[in-house]
């Protein structure tokens, strides 16, 4: 797990609290959580301060499957990630076009550049929920496309 809640998505602490609800060390990474979203998730606050595993496995399975949208933290990172993904594969696009070229009167070029390694400021699981969303597509080692329009 990262150290910086503000970046990372908030569901994966509750995800460890899910897999092992035994572990003091998940709850109190999960409460750590709590602080980035309480206010928008009553329901989550409520289960992590009874120590209720099932509630928060109940509401795990809803997030993933889609039945309940993400916790707006989570929504708002997700929103944020994919506009840097966006404007970093327009400048790596406009480079590449820029260099192309022969002079400066010829026509150019459209680059042909499909996929981008997605800015490091966003943890992959970032990128790999956006992918799972279906907003992103995941290649290999490690890049990213957006989707056909």
């Amino acid at each position: 797990m990262m150290d910086n809640p503000v970046m990372e998505l908030v569901v994966v602490r509750f995800h460890a609290v899910a897999t092992d609800p035994a572990s003091e060390k998940a709850w109190a990474h999960a409460r750590e959580a709590l602080k980035v979203t309480a206010t928008s998730e009553p329901e989550l606050t409520a289960a992590v301060e009874a120590r209720d595993a099932s509630a928060v496995q109940s509401l795990l399975r809803d997030w993933d499957a889609g039945r309940r949208p993400l916790p707006v933290h989570d929504r708002e990172l997700l929103q944020r990630a994919l506009k840097a993904f966006r404007k970093s594969l327009k400048v790596t696009r406009l480079d590449a076009e820029s260099s192309i070229a022969g002079g400066p009167m010829s026509a150019g070029r459209h680059s042909s550049i499909l996929g981008i390694r997605p800015p490091d400021r966003y943890p992959r699981m970032v990128w790999d929920e956006l992918a799972r969303q279906g907003r992103l597509i995941a290649g290999r080692h490690g890049l990213y496309e957006l989707p056909p329009e």
